[in-house]
């Protein structure tokens, strides 16, 4: 891990298939995100949703028609190649996963960048609070909410969050930490009871893994970029290509520009 402090060496790790497992931890001083790849007639329609629902899908950058190069957060990377692995959604079913994009690319394609969690869990870890996933050498466990999205367009379906165990005495300093960041999903959107989001077990995540939740620990839930990923399922557009859920596109902006004070 120490290898992968830079963004540029994380995502030619990435091209080169040397890494292909989840993303938390690299880079920790660099904004990670979310991967949304959309045909241009569905363009708009998205980028409408992510307004309407900027708690699970912070929007960071968008692509030209047809471009890969995202160039607000790292011009030269190539996002057909720089994720670890990608999952590919045609009307309403997940297709497959690849490790790239090369044949699946088309010029009338857009691609969406959206805020990662991931991104403030340096900042969490500074400040005293465990980030349990990184801890287990797991991926964060991911869940599909009874909460619905504001529609927009054909979009609309449930919202996902991430989960991260915290100890009682550290949730409201967790909550001081992440509402400093915007623009990777902020404060956390609900805190206790799983049942409250209609989650029934921690032990069986939606996407990613189970991590421990101690004695004295609360889960602590936080929007998740994963939501398209529910979304696509239920508006079954005729094609949504994004990230395999919780391997991320790391990018060169550093995560304190998106903090506020």
């Amino acid at each position: 891990m120490e290898d992968y402090l830079n963004p540029a060496v994380v995502r030619q790790a990435i091209r080169s298939g040397f890494w292909r497992r989840p993303t938390a931890g690299l880079a920790p001083d660099y904004a990670q995100a979310n991967l949304v790849v959309l045909p241009q007639r569905l363009a708009f329609d998205f980028m409408l949703f992510c307004q309407r629902n900027p708690k699970p899908c912070p929007l960071l950058d968008v692509t030209d028609v047809g471009s890969p190069n995202p160039q607000l957060l790292a011009p030269a990377a190539d996002l057909r190649t720089d994720i670890p692995r990608y999952r590919v959604y045609r009307e309403g079913r997940l297709d497959g996963e690849v490790d790239d994009l090369l044949g699946l690319w088309r010029p009338d394609l857009v691609a969406f960048l959206l805020g990662c969690s991931f991104t403030f869990e340096a900042a969490l870890l500074a400040n005293g609070i465990p980030v349990r996933h990184i801890e287990e050498g797991v991926n964060v466990p991911m869940f599909v909410t009874s909460v619905a999205c504001l529609p927009a367009g054909i979009f609309h379906g449930p919202l996902v969050v991430t989960m991260r165990p915290i100890p009682e005495d550290r949730v409201v300093r967790a909550v001081q930490v992440t509402s400093r960041f915007p623009g990777v999903h902020g404060a956390p959107v609900h805190i206790g009871d799983p049942a409250r989001l209609g989650i029934r077990d921690l032990a069986k995540p939606d996407y990613g893994d189970a991590v421990t939740v101690r004695e004295g620990e609360v889960p602590v839930f936080w929007a998740c970029g994963v939501t398209p990923q529910a979304v696509a399922l239920e508006a079954k557009p005729e094609l949504l290509i994004s990230h395999a859920p919780g391997h991320m596109f790391v990018s060169d902006l550093k995560s304190e520009t998106l903090a506020v004070l």
